[in-house]
């Protein structure tokens, strides 16, 4: 079993960044792999979607707040985006390479992303079994991020880290993370 922490850090913009943190923890056991993410801070100024009875499969859930994961073979071009929202609807694309070829995972029929909230944390915690896209023996390169949506409207988008001058969490240079 791997296991890495991790820390986002926001992407320097002309957006006022909220006075938060976001972090978590990383798994993996073989072809089962466990993230967590802990948004904690004054969360008064970020848009959470209230969590769905009867979360699905949305398009477009990074135009809101939204907590996402890459991953990649390492040696092949081809990656994965995860899409997670604190409503607990989810999305997975595959793409040929980079930003090409962009289709929906049909491997997974669903995602069970679970949510917890307090007033100042909010805590999303996927555990997902990889095997019918990757297998057990394949290192991951793996890219964290969120974007967070600011009642003001703006966005401030976060990473492991930013590698190029716009906020781009495709870019594999920054799936930072082997397992």
């Amino acid at each position: 079993m791997s296991e890495r922490h991790f820390s986002l850090l926001p992407f320097l913009s002309a957006a006022a960044l909220p006075r938060i943190q976001i972090a978590g923890c990383l798994t993996r056991c073989s072809k089962l792999l466990r993230i967590s993410y802990v948004l904690s801070g004054d969360l008064r100024d970020i848009v959470l979607s209230t969590f769905s009875d009867e979360p699905v499969r949305k398009n477009g859930l990074w135009k809101h707040t939204c907590f996402e994961l890459f991953l990649a073979v390492e040696s092949s071009p081809r990656y994965w985006e995860f899409n997670l929202s604190p409503a607990g609807h989810w999305n997975v694309y595959r793409f040929l390479a980079y930003r090409e070829g962009m289709t929906e995972e049909t491997a997974f029929a669903s995602l069970p992303v679970k949510v917890r909230s307090d007033p100042d944390c909010l805590r999303l915690e996927l555990e997902v079994d990889l095997g019918s896209i990757v297998r057990a023996d394949q290192t991951l390169a793996i890219g964290i991020s969120a974007v967070l949506k600011q009642i003001s409207g703006e966005k401030t988008y976060w990473a492991l880290t930013h590698c190029g001058p716009q906020a781009d969490f495709h870019r594999r240079d920054s799936f930072s993370i082997r397992l």
